[in-house]
């Protein structure tokens, strides 16, 4: 299954530019290559750069990583929720008050890198797990309708998405 299978009908279309930013591999390769992808990324940062961010009143590099994280995690959720056919409407999450409570500036490089691979290992253990019913499946995440199918690839673009903003507000470069 790839992006282009998905009907925009499948997501809010808040996330329309995570869907576009998935890539247009299947969505079990897309997984794999963001995983390689983040982990390249922070085997290379200076420990430094945790601390920065690029202007008053943003979230700190550290910040926006544990961010990825977390909502990859809610996110993750919310797929097992619908591919369960769990009809419960699931609420909303405030990024907002999440950030300040990660401890994110704490934390080392090797901890967001080693959190990262265990949630990104279960995300794909999770979607393997899936067959094509389950991952057609529908349910309900901040009123809207929300297909499982459609929650992976946003976890995938959300990331993508993500390091877009690293490359050129944190790190100037395009």
């Amino acid at each position: 299954m790839r992006v282009s299978d998905l009907s925009t009908s499948e997501y809010n279309p808040f996330y329309h530019n995570y869907i576009l930013s998935a890539g247009e591999n299947t969505l079990l390769a897309e997984l794999k290559n963001g995983k390689a992808e983040l982990i390249s990324f922070l085997e290379n940062l200076a420990e430094d750069k945790l601390g920065h961010a690029y202007a008053d009143g943003k979230w700190t590099l550290a910040e926006l990583l544990i961010h990825i994280i977390d909502a990859e995690r809610v996110f993750q959720y919310r797929a097992l929720r619908f591919a369960r056919n769990d009809k419960t409407a699931l609420a909303g999450f405030d990024q907002d008050v999440y950030v300040p409570q990660s401890n994110a500036g704490a934390r080392t490089k090797q901890d967001i890198i080693e959190e990262y691979k265990t949630v990104r290992a279960s995300t794909q253990s999770l979607f393997r797990s899936f067959d094509d019913e389950a991952l057609k499946r529908v349910g309900v995440a901040s009123g809207s309708e929300m297909s499982t199918r459609a929650m992976g690839f946003i976890i995938c673009g959300h990331q993508a998405h993500h390091l877009k903003i690293i490359h050129e507000r944190y790190l100037g470069q395009e």
